[in-house]
């Protein structure tokens, strides 16, 4: 299938947006960062016949024991987004033992699997460092329409 040169552009448009979001160290950037691997992570397909989302979190997550180490990895990385907007310790820690009690018990066969269905840490911790840049970096709030 080719593409046209308008197709290209917009193309080149998006990977340069792209880059530059995962490039920069702003707060914007970051969020924009965080966000996307939450939905990546916790709400990035339905589940069909109903409206109830899942990610890459339950679905890798049925792997038994790699799974949820890859997912844990992935939800480290907003751990460590996290530090480097310069959250406390205290929040760091509440955001590891998310992702911690996340792959401990998401790691139980069959029992795992459902808890991972609904023990959503990732989004746990978007919460947590979405509420410390809407105090600290007011700017980077993002106003949905």
């Amino acid at each position: 299938m080719a593409m046209s040169q308008d197709q290209m552009d917009e193309l080149a448009r998006k990977l340069s947006e792209m880059n530059a979001v995962t490039m920069s160290d702003n707060p914007v950037a970051i969020r924009q960062r965080v966000e996307m691997m939450e939905a990546l992570l916790e709400r990035s397909f339905t589940i069909p016949g109903t409206k109830t989302p899942v990610g890459l979190d339950s679905i890798i997550g049925l792997i038994p024991v790699i799974g949820d180490i890859i997912t844990a990895a992935m939800g480290t990385y907003i751990v460590w987004e996290a530090r480097n907007l310069g959250l406390s310790k205290f929040q760091l820690t509440r955001m590891a033992a998310n992702v911690g009690i996340d792959a401990l018990l998401g790691a139980i066969p069959l029992v795992g699997d459902v808890f991972d269905f609904f023990w959503r840490s990732n989004s746990r911790n978007l919460r947590i460092i979405s509420k410390h840049l809407d105090k600290h970096h007011p700017a980077s709030r993002v106003i949905e329409g």
